[in-house]
């Protein structure tokens, strides 16, 4: 391999890992907020669980199970040898360029909408609408729309549930009982994230190998498997993200949406897992911060629809809304002056 084309690969797969570190920082909140926000632990220590179990989750998914997303992120745009290093890094840095923003603004919003929307911009502006997979795109989109609305309805339905089962027991004792399920909880949102979310870098480096041929494709063209050392380098990368916290987007998830109670984090946490840890096994790429939003808010409208500050849940949805459009478009930006 040329040394130019050395660099520049060594050079993808650092930014890609940048992307990963942004993306445990950026979404360490849906896993800790409502913890913190009921007490059930101190932020720091909650943050610390977190980085475990997304480490552990992104190790296990991968080895014990499988990488389908990696190969659907890896199969958004049509590899080929062709495909410019320099355009997949103008991808990352758009998603990592809106990761930054909105984590300054305190908006949790999404990191997989941030990497996907990039990728098809870099798709289409650098080599046309028809090198975009959009029969993967659209399975992806429908995935990433449809997830929090699942959160919404199944958080609502499991503290309905929850409500009915413990409406007879001493409301402190049930607190102090719940805090302590909320480690488990927080735990299993954090390994579902991990197991999810870490798959997307690998998917992005695995892509870039494959435009360099140090990887080659499964039969009929099938994505190559994800190499072992991409997997512990993406696993290492999101767990350190999540642990450096985003503080901001913390405090945005964990009071700002609404004011919980133990029981209302518990059936949150515990729905939103589900969710995600369903779409893994499917290979579908959701968001953890749709879902858990999606989730928050489910579990609260029980209580009172009117304790749901919905003025934040706007700025959140037109966040969303933003994110594909704005990183698509700064992607395709960027591989315009990099093609001048």
């Amino acid at each position: 391999m040329p040394d130019g084309t050395a660099l520049l690969l060594g050079l993808t797969v650092i930014v890609a890992l940048g992307f990963d570190f942004t993306n445990g920082f950026h979404d360490t909140a849906n896993a800790v907020a409502t913890t913190v926000g009921t007490r059930a632990m101190t932020p720091r220590a909650a943050v610390a669980l977190s980085a475990l179990f997304n480490l552990i989750g992104a190790l296990v998914a991968t080895q014990l199970l499988h990488t389908k997303v990696a190969d659907t992120i890896g199969s958004l745009v049509k590899p080929h040898t062709a495909l410019s290093l320099s355009f997949i890094i103008a991808a990352l840095g758009a998603a990592i360029a809106w990761n930054l923003i909105t984590w300054r603004a305190g908006l949790p919003s999404s990191s997989s909408h941030a990497l996907i929307g990039s990728l098809i911009g870099m798709g289409a502006a650098g080599y046309g609408f028809g090198a975009v997979r959009w029969d993967k795109v659209g399975p992806t989109i429908t995935a990433l729309v449809t997830s929090p609305l699942a959160g919404i309805l199944l958080a609502y339905f499991a503290m309905v549930a929850l409500l009915n089962l413990l409406r007879a027991a001493p409301p402190s004792r049930t607190n102090r009982a719940l805090r302590r399920a909320q480690l488990l909880s927080s735990a299993f949102v954090s390994f579902s994230h991990g197991a999810n979310d870490a798959q997307k870098t690998m998917g992005v480096i695995t892509l870039a190998l494959l435009t360099t041929g140090h990887v080659t494709a499964g039969p009929k063209g099938a994505f190559p498997a994800v190499p072992l050392w991409v997997v512990v380098l993406a696993a290492a990368a999101i767990g350190l993200g999540t642990y450096a916290g985003g503080w901001r987007i913390i405090r945005t998830m964990g009071s700002r949406i609404i004011r919980f109670d133990p029981i209302h984090g518990f059936a949150a946490q515990t729905v939103g897992a589900a969710v995600i840890q369903s779409a893994t096994q499917l290979g579908l790429p959701v968001s953890t911060t749709h879902v858990m939003t999606g989730c928050v808010v489910g579990a609260g409208a029980t209580t009172n629809l009117g304790s749901v500050r919905w003025g934040v849940a706007r700025d959140i949805g037109v966040a969303w809304l933003l994110t594909i459009p704005a990183t698509g478009l700064l992607a395709a930006a960027l591989v315009g002056l990099l093609r001048l």
